[in-house]
């Protein structure tokens, strides 16, 4: 039994970072031009949350480390996509808030992917894709758990 159990394991796994993989990869190609699935997820999530947030927290919430979420924030800000300014309470962070070109350019992207993704949706059936929906977000919430 284990080693089936294993087996299902490693293909449950296979066909998530192969469909991911699949995923970025049509996204990037719709995605307006210059901007990556980092930097729309970024803009995405402070549009969504409509707080500033420090870098440290938005490492912490995407899973990268804070060079990679400072080497992304530093692309968004020369594009005037974010602004970055100090903390007043603690000089040494910094908070991230996004721009209203930032807001028009995850306006564009939404609408960029949008047709993507409803096409996928759209082949898989809503019905389908509800019914993934809580078992990707119970897996989501385990390996969040496990981090």
């Amino acid at each position: 039994m284990p080693e089936e159990s294993g087996a299902l394991a490693v293909t449950l796994f296979s066909e998530i970072l192969t469909a991911d993989q699949l995923l970025r990869n049509r996204l990037s190609k719709v995605l307006p031009k210059g901007m990556e699935i980092s930097h729309f997820s970024v803009l995405n999530h402070l549009a969504f949350t409509g707080q500033e947030r420090s870098p440290a927290q938005l490492a912490k919430t995407f899973h990268v480390t804070r060079g990679a979420m400072t080497n992304t924030l530093s692309r968004l800000e020369w594009a005037g996509y974010v602004h970055i300014r100090p903390d007043w309470d603690d000089a040494r962070r910094k908070m991230v808030a996004i721009s209203p070109a930032g807001r028009r350019a995850r306006d564009q992207a939404i609408s960029s992917i949008t047709p993507l993704l409803n096409e996928v949706v759209g082949d898989l059936g809503s019905d389908k894709v509800r019914a993934a929906l809580p078992i990707l977000r119970e897996l989501r919430g385990k390996l969040e758990s496990e981090a």
